[in-house]
This record gives C-alpha cells, sequence and structure tokens, in this order.
C-alpha cells in the first residue's frame, strides 16, 4: 500500500492466537495491495485500466469496490471520483475499506480490542492494554512530530486525507488539477471505508468541504486549511477542550455547522 501499516491486539489471548490473528490481517492487506494497487503491472485494477482484464472476469472484491465506489461518487456530487486522475484508481476507498474488513475479522475471530492504523487511517475497536480507550493522534499538517488534535473511543474509524506527504496529490474532477484549500482533513465515523473517501472529497472541494461535511449525518470532522484556519464539528471526540490537541484555541466562535478555531498551527 506504499505506507506503514501496525496493529495493536489488546486482548489476553494466547501468542500463538495473537500470531495467527495478526498474520491472518496481513496477509489479507498483502492481498489487498495485489489486487488494488495502481503501481503494480500486475494489479487487477491496472489490468482492468489498460483492458486487458474484463469486468466480469474481475474479482468479486474488485467488482464491489467498483460499485461501492460508483454509490460514493453520487454521494459526494461527483467529488469522490475514482477516475480523477484519468486513469482507473479507487485507493482514496480501499485503503479504509481494507482496514475495516480485517477490523471486521478480528472482531468476529474475538478480538475486540484492537487498534489498526495504515498510514492514518485507523480502526479502533474495545480498549488499549491498560483499560482506556484508545488514543489516536491526528497529524500536526506541518509539523510531524506534533499532533493537532487528540481523539479518544472505543469504536472508532478515524481516517486523514493531507497534502503533507504526498503534497496536492487529490485532484478536484471538475477541473482535472489538483485541489486547493485544505491541508488536512480527517473524519470520524463507523466505516472507515466510507470516512476515507469523506476525507478524500472533502479535499477536493476545498475550502466548501467542512460544509460538506457538517451535512453527513453520523460523521464528525476536523479541517486544517492553507492558511491554518481550524474547524471542527462539535461531536468530534477530542481529548479535552477547545481547539488542536485539547488545548483552547485563541478565538473560538461558533458558526453554524461548525465549531470553528483560528489558530497558529
Amino acid at each position: 500500500m506504499g505506507t506503514a501499516v501496525s496493529l495493536d491486539l489488546a486482548d489476553p489471548l494466547r501468542p500463538s492466537t495473537l500470531d495467527e490473528l495478526a498474520d491472518g490481517v496481513f496477509a489479507w492487506l498483502r492481498l489487498v495491495d495485489a489486487r488494488f494497487s495502481t503501481y503494480r503491472d500486475d494489479s487487477e485494477v491496472s489490468r482492468l485500466d489498460r483492458g486487458t482484464l474484463s469486468p466480469p472476469e474481475a474479482s468479486a472484491d474488485l467488482r464491489a469496490v467498483l460499485e461501492r465506489c460508483a454509490e460514493l461518487w453520487g454521494e459526494t456530487d461527483g467529488y469522490f471520483d475514482a477516475y480523477a486522475t484519468g486513469r482507473l484508481d479507487p485507493s482514496g476507498y480501499v485503503k479504509g475499506w481494507a482496514v475495516q474488513v480485517a477490523s471486521d475479522r478480528l472482531l468476529a475471530a474475538g478480538a475486540a480490542n484492537h487498534c489498526l492504523n495504515a498510514g492514518g487511517d485507523v480502526r479502533v475497536r474495545g480498549h488499549a492494554s491498560s483499560g482506556r480507550p484508545w488514543r489516536i493522534g491526528v497529524r500536526h499538517p506541518w509539523n510531524a512530530t506534533k499532533v493537532a488534535w487528540v481523539l479518544a473511543g472505543t469504536d472508532l474509524a478515524v481516517a486523514t486525507s493531507g497534502v503533507y506527504e504526498r503534497g496536492h496529490h487529490v485532484v478536484d474532477p471538475r477541473t482535472g488539477r489538483p485541489a486547493r484549500g485544505l491541508r488536512s482533513v480527517t473524519v470520524v465515523g463507523a466505516d472507515l471505508g466510507v470516512a476515507d473517501a469523506y476525507a478524500t472529497a472533502a479535499v477536493a472541494m476545498g475550502r466548501s468541504g467542512p460544509d460538506w461535511l457538517a451535512g453527513r449525518a453520523g460523521h464528525e470532522c476536523a479541517v486544517v486549511a492553507d492558511d491554518a484556519t481550524c474547524l471542527r464539528s462539535a461531536g468530534l471526540p477530542v481529548v479535552g477542550d477547545g481547539g488542536p490537541a485539547g488545548r483552547e484555541a485563541d478565538t473560538p466562535f461558533r458558526g453554524s455547522t461548525h465549531d470553528r478555531y483560528r489558530t497558529t498551527l
């Protein structure tokens, strides 16, 4: 997937059981990478894009992902577009979906307390080994050694789309050019694939993205704009009160859809 993946299994299971569960997670993610990678010429996605694989020949997983991407295209008014770059690239959904599937499988196997993190797309369930809710740091968009917010919960899907590692890689499908206006978008919900797609779509929308996110029932968000303006929805499960990383923000004020913060990140 071109990113680091970490897994924390917090249930008091036998070491052999934990090893088996972890091996299953990473085997699944390797399979997803082999099937969906846009960097591998032999992946199903690359072959389908070239026309050397027909849709009926595609795996059930690929067909299901493409169907969901089409639905998300409609839900986002076309801003989540698997063809935004001019070729098939469902990566804005696939990574979150793959982690969600892995988490669902862990839960079904009896590992009710775990944290799976794939490059900032995080699915947590239950509690950490300390017995406390999981804490998730949202990366500071300009300083990799700091966090902008810290979230906490026992059943969260947290997806972040930003420009701090790959630059302005999210394309506005209406212009065909890299989207501008937002530095980082974090979406919190129940399904990581959907949260991932919503975060990608909001970045593609630019400054109108936060208001669109405010209308997504069952989802919370945190946004950092290019000018360092920070916005978060009122229900974001942030640790502490106020603005980024639980600190009181400089000048908070309430808008119709968000608690808004301007700070000097």
